[in-house]
């Protein structure tokens, strides 16, 4: 037995050690197989942009970045300087071409977790294949470039294609090429009409459209449907909601009472009027940015309306807080979000990142952020007319030119004066009034008792271009001369009517009390305290103070508990009700002066002193050429009393009355919040973004000087937003271009050049087809940056026209190549249009005010409006349905349109149960199926197969398959019926109800609510 044991042992033994030797070869063969796959996955040249850069972003900036704050052991492995100086531990983080002496590559191939890189705490892990492209890097030389985002456009093909469609295939076939994969084949014409027609206008194709389609054979049909689609009205509409994404639209500004920002749908029409026309983008992004600046603005080509200044609209579709304890916080948060959306705009970068810290990816340090701060926070908040531009301006102009007649008549009646050489008072204020003490400690802010406004702003027309000092003043009836006007700042100094603010410069509460000397009617005096505009009761509604009397009155604001506070004065010839600016036509608002004092009322001094005037002509002639003063008009007018000057001047009643004529029809009535210029004025760097704690030295405004070094900081006395829209689109800068021809690719093909479109910084995903990316954004440029001919240039291509079948397995399961046209969900906006569409009940009305929100019970809260939009929104299109911070339309959210307080030129697209329980239960749903069936049951005659051809082309714009139909007429036939609702002998009800279900199964189906 024992013998049988022991050989046994020794027979088992062999076989192990068999085993134990093919275990063994197949593992050295495994091993040597990955070994071979790894090989063969590394490029014959690393680059640092796209293959070393995001291992680094990903796996080591977090301690070893351009963050400060974070960096461990003195490593900086963002900059070729930082990874290959010495350190203090006496080692080398990267030796470009020795492998041995690069301590990095000891570390993240070490096995002690002691020592090993990334540290396991972490839960960041290098794979193999990045510790192989490390590796290789280094021992190719360890190459460190600037991001690829940073870098100009370059194509380095120089066999170009005669178009761009052609071009862009061209790239993208050699992409095919490179990675072995098939093509699929192009699409039928139901599908392409389909996909077409959604994709430019977000509506399906009508039967005429697809009946021509289809019968058409020429080469050129598609092209024709292509501009037929880019000259479809509905173009601007589906296109401007791409962008309202971007620009985070809504009509209320949010938080506890949801107040209005007035005006904010004339935005949305600006945006779908110049999508229609084709404004070039580079025009839209001054408008946008810089619209009130524009000294030629754009106008309306029939109606003379100023389109340039509603771009402006961009800027204040922030949040707004109703009455803040911390107001100066407000307008950080409120910058903070200007600053965030204009750089994921118009950049593609994440600035708001540098709040508190240098960004901890991007070369975007925490100065840059404030240069930036600086130039929002030297822009104002401002109502602004709406109407007639070019008509008004030129009314204007006559009626300063019937002014100026006026002023020549006068004068040139007093040049042979009866009296002279008449000693008077002289009042010098020819020098702009600084702030001086008073004897009671009280300041001057601003007096307009001399000729001009000494260094206040003014916007609009209504205060014109110097005080009343002067002005000479008629007798209506008789045309007689009263006097010349004593000085002060007049809102109708032209006529009532008119808009405009007077604006102080910025200054710092130092005194308990703000003074103003004014008078009117339906005017406002308003203290803005860190640019808060929703000035209101408990806190702040002191600040804004109506002005409703014809004499003289002293208006005092107690400013005791805001001492610190920057602010600056405001006068209106209006006034905010519930923050919506409104101006009566007979409104108006004179001011004498502003003070600031501790206790008691401070009368300013008027600095007058005693000169002789040599003779009457000679203040005539200073008067006549408007370098006269006080002392001047008091001079004058003691002549015109004593009749020693002409005072009759019948002429007057007719230019009097034509003023009046030419002002009658440009009164102002209609307003939007749009901004204005302030005075320059620089922030300091507040110290891990607490506003509390700034530092003492201030930056000089910029845009991001240290990634677009090709500029100085802004030198201009006003916010800078010229120079910050020059920098955006100079042609150094690469990113612009880059950044908008990725979102066109975005929406045309359902996922970017550049996956993460709003973000091109580090953290980004790399461009999957980066010279075709450059390609398109010089061509962009260089062909007048037309945003039509861009997206036509991607739908003319091979690749957009190909079917949606899969045709490459598990070569590229993303279509990342796009080997075949991506199968989309359609955006909200669409899905809801469709059926309002298929039902017969779209209104395609453009423009005009946003339908309210149809309001369920389960939307409460403060701010509900006191009245529900209908449930159908009037039929119109979903892109005029209100957008109410507090209370989204609840299909617009079920179906991803994003919340408008950041920019998302990405939605997300998920699929999840409610979506499916919105379209089965949603009364809006199942009132347009009602409506769908309605209409097809209308066709007297129509057998069961054509009602259901018709239901298919409604819904699908193709007609169902001989199963389709089968299947269909097999439900009608199983739907149950409700007596109770429909009675027992009413056919039509019955037949009705059947229908009415069969749609809505239509409705409820995938390719309903997808591009397939």
């Amino acid at each position: 037995m024992k013998n049988i044991i022991r050989s046994y042992g020794k027979t088992m033994g062999k076989v192990w050690i068999l085993k134990l030797f093919l275990i063994a070869i197949i593992s050295g063969q495994v091993l040597v197989s990955c070994e071979s796959k790894e090989r063969a996955s590394l490029p014959e040249r690393v680059d640092f942009n796209y293959h070393i850069k995001p291992i680094l972003v990903q796996k080591c900036y977090l301690c070893h970045g351009p963050d400060p704050s974070s960096r461990e052991a003195g490593l900086r492995l963002d900059l070729a300087a930082g990874a290959t100086r010495l350190l203090e531990s006496g080692v080398t983080a990267i030796v470009p071409g020795s492998l041995s002496k690069s301590a990095v590559y000891h570390r993240i191939t070490n096995s002690d977790p002691e020592l090993k890189m990334p540290p396991p705490a972490s839960n960041l892990e290098l794979t193999d294949l990045e510790v192989s492209l490390i590796k290789k890097w280094i021992n190719q030389g360890a190459e460190y470039q600037p991001h690829w985002a940073f870098l100009p456009p370059k194509i380095s093909n120089v066999n170009l294609q005669p178009s761009t469609p052609k071009q862009i295939d061209a790239f993208l076939d050699e992409k095919m090429t490179e990675q072995g994969l098939s093509q699929a084949e192009p699409a039928e014409k139901y599908q392409l009409i389909r996909r077409l027609s959604y994709v430019l206008t977000g509506l399906p194709p009508g039967q005429k459209e697809i009946d021509a389609y289809l019968e058409a054979d020429q080469p050129g049909a598609y092209e024709s449907l292509v501009d037929m689609y880019l000259n479809d009205p509905a173009f601007g509409e589906k296109w401007a909601s791409h962008w309202l994404d971007v620009v985070r639209y809504a009509e209320t500004k949010g938080h506890e009472f949801d107040y209005e920002i007035q005006g904010a749908w004339r935005f949305r029409d600006y945006l779908i009027r110049a999508l229609n026309a084709d404004i070039p983008y580079d025009q839209l992004v001054r408008e946008q940015l810089s619209g009130d600046l524009m000294t030629a603005p754009r106008l309306h080509p029939e109606t003379g309306q100023n389109e340039s200044i509603l771009g402006t609209l961009f800027l204040t579709m922030t949040e707004g807080t109703h009455s803040p304890v911390d107001t100066k916080k407000d307008e950080a948060d409120r910058i903070d979000n200007m600053a965030d959306v204009i750089g994921k705009s118009f950049q593609g970068l994440t600035i708001g990142c540098a709040k508190c810290h240098d960004h901890k990816f991007d070369p975007i340090p925490t100065s840059d952020y404030y240069a930036l701060y600086g130039v929002l926070g030297s822009t104002r908040f401002s109502p602004i007319p709406v109407g007639n531009f070019k008509k008004k301006k030129a009314a204007l102009q006559e009626v300063l030119q019937l002014k100026q007649q006026l002023k020549e008549m006068v004068g040139g009646a007093w040049e042979e004066p009866t009296a002279d050489s008449v000693p008077v008072l002289l009042v010098n204020q020819s020098q702009p009034v600084k702030a001086k003490k008073g004897v009671n400690g009280g300041i001057v802010l601003g007096d307009f008792r001399g000729p001009d406004f000494q260094g206040w702003k003014t916007d609009g027309g209504a205060f014109g271009l110097s005080t009343t000092l002067g002005e000479p003043e008629f007798e209506v009836p008789t045309g007689e001369l009263s006097g010349l006007k004593t000085g002060m700042a007049s809102s109708r100094i032209l006529g009532k009517g008119i808009y405009g603010a007077l604006r102080s410069p910025d200054f710092k509460i130092d005194h308990d009390y703000l003074g103003v000397r004014a008078r009117g009617k339906g005017g406002s005096i308003r203290v803005i305290m860190d640019n808060f505009q929703l000035i209101s009761y408990p806190i702040y509604g002191g600040l804004d103070q109506k002005v409703n009397e014809s004499d003289w009155q002293n208006y005092i604001f107690d400013v005791s508990d805001w001492r610190g506070h920057e602010v600056y004065l405001e006068f209106l010839p209006g006034s905010y009700v519930r923050h919506t600016y409104r101006q009566d036509p007979d409104a108006y608002i004179e001011v004498a002066y502003a003070t600031a004092f501790e206790r008691d009322w401070f009368d300013p001094e008027e600095g007058s002193r005693y000169a002789p005037v040599k003779s009457v002509s000679q203040a005539v002639y200073r008067w006549k050429e408007g370098d006269h003063t006080a002392a001047d008009v008091d001079f004058l007018n003691q002549q015109l009393i004593s009749g020693k000057l002409v005072r009759r001047f019948p002429e007057s009643r007719k230019m009097r009355l034509g003023m009046d004529l030419l002002l009658a029809p440009i009164k102002d009535t209609v307003f939007i919040q749009g901004v204005s210029e302030g005075f320059a004025r620089e922030s300091p760097i507040f110290i891990r973004g607490n506003h509390m704690d700034p530092e003492e030295q201030a930056v000089p405004r910029a845009f991001l000087p240290e990634i677009l070094d090709s500029q100085d900081p802004f030198k201009n006395a006003g916010s800078g937003r010229r120079e910050m829209v020059e920098t955006i689109l100079h042609p150094d800068n690469p990113l612009t271009a880059r950044v908008m021809v990725n979102r066109l690719w975005h929406h045309v093909y359902g996922k970017g050049l550049v996956e993460t479109v709003d973000n091109f910084g580090l953290q980004g995903k790399l461009p999957s087809h980066p010279e075709l990316l450059d390609y398109l954004a010089i061509t962009f440029r260089e062909e007048g940056w037309s945003l039509k001919s861009m997206i036509k240039a991607m739908v003319m291509t091979d690749a957009f026209r190909r079917s949606t079948a899969s045709v490459n397995g598990d070569k590229d399961p993303e279509n990342k190549y796009i080997s075949h046209y991506p199968i989309r969900r359609m955006e909200a906006e669409a899905i809801r249009d469709a059926m309002l569409l298929a039902s017969g009940e779209l209104d395609n009305t453009l423009f005009g005010a946003p339908v309210p929100v149809h309001l369920t019970d389960f939307m409460q809260g403060r701010g509900r409006p006191g009245q529900s939009g209908p449930l159908d929104g009037d039929g119109r299109r979903s892109i005029y349905l209100e957008v109410r911070r507090n209370f989204l339309d609840r299909m617009m959210t079920t179906f991803d349109r994003p919340t408008p307080f950041n920019t998302f030129g990405k939605r997300d697209v998920t699929n999840v149960p409610a979506q499916s329980l919105f379209l089965m239960n949603d009364p809006f749903v199942a009132e347009q199926a009602g409506l769908m069936a309605a209409r097809i049951l209308a066709g007297k005659g129509q057998s069961t197969e054509e009602r259901i051809m018709e239901a298919y082309l409604r819904a699908f714009s193709r007609p169902p398959s001989a199963s389709e139909i089968k299947e269909g007429k097999k439900f009608l036939a199983s739907v149950p019926i409700h007596k109770e609702t429909t009675g027992d002998s009413d056919t039509e009800a019955i037949a009705l109800q059947a229908w009415k279900e069969y749609c809505h199964a239509l409705f409820n189906m995938k390719s309903f609510i997808y591009l397939m």
